[in-house]
């Protein structure tokens, strides 16, 4: 349960961070965030704490003591008019590949999918992330360094639409995880590549890993043990001759860009934000 407390409405698993403007889009309806589900979902799931604490996760760097995980990302809420045909998809996906659990909460998708209400709930409302950097450590001498610098340099930003345009399967570094997600290849596209260099800088100002050289800003939603990343890619192929109303057009969904965070340790930075103005 703590997990769960934990992790609703949180920063989203790190992923592989793999992990020209477009014509301007219709804006659409305001996303909703959904409220908090009740603790007793997963008991009438019948999951336990165990089923959610023991996702094998895996640290991508070593602990050392007096360091503190940084991530520095835009915060994306999936609004509520597309959750619908985007679960679709989901769980068809899932009914091939076992062994998914949804981003953040660790739950077997296999569980979730018992009840369309408590999946949407679930598994649609809380935050997502489109990471700027890398996550890496920190020494705690830093944070007073790179957060004023992150606000110095990103807080002029204008607000622009994110449009998520396709499904696709990522690895992280160490091939221990393989993830299901959602690509930005269109609108947005060229905003956040400006900013993932903006954050670059800054990054290597303090000796930190700079992001990949052809970055691909995406979400994450699901995850798997081990590159899976063949048989994944096999049930997208098989999936994607479905119909839905999302299948029919351009974009998956669009969302405004809403501002920037990031998070040190448990510490989460406004890092700018923009208002629903």
């Amino acid at each position: 349960m703590e997990a769960l407390r934990a992790t609703y409405g949180g920063c989203s698993s790190s992923d592989s961070e793999s992990d020209e403007e477009s014509p301007h889009l219709d804006p659409p309806g305001k996303s909703e965030r959904l409220p908090p589900p009740p603790l007793d979902l997963l008991d009438s799931l019948g999951l336990t704490k165990s089923v959610v604490e023991g996702s094998n996760r895996i640290r991508s760097f070593p602990h050392v003591e007096g360091n503190y995980a940084l991530h520095v990302f835009i915060p994306v809420l999936i609004p509520s008019a597309v959750r619908k045909d985007l679960g679709l998809f989901v769980k068809r996906v899932s009914s091939l590949i076992h062994g998914i659990h949804a981003v953040d909460i660790d739950i077997p998708l296999i569980d979730l999918c018992k009840d369309d209400q408590k999946f949407e709930q679930l598994f649609f409302g809380r935050e997502f992330h489109i990471s700027l950097g890398r996550t890496v450590p920190i020494g705690v001498h830093q944070i007073d360094s790179i957060v004023p610098m992150l606000r110095q340099k990103l807080q002029s930003q204008k607000r622009y639409w994110i449009e998520f345009t396709k499904w696709e399967v990522f690895v992280n570094d160490d091939h221990t995880r393989t993830f299901l997600s959602l690509e930005v290849t269109g609108e947005g596209l060229y905003e956040i590549t400006k900013q993932i260099h903006i954050v670059d800088e800054i990054y290597r100002l303090h000796g930190l890993p700079e992001f990949y050289q052809n970055p691909r800003p995406h979400i994450s939603l699901a995850w798997a043990l081990g590159d899976i990343s063949s048989s994944l890619n096999q049930a997208l192929e098989l999936n994607r001759h479905y119909p839905t109303a999302c299948s029919v057009k351009r974009q998956l969904f669009v969302c405004k860009f809403s501002g920037i965070e990031c998070k040190v340790g448990k510490k989460s930075y406004k890092i700018c934000k923009l208002s629903d103005r």
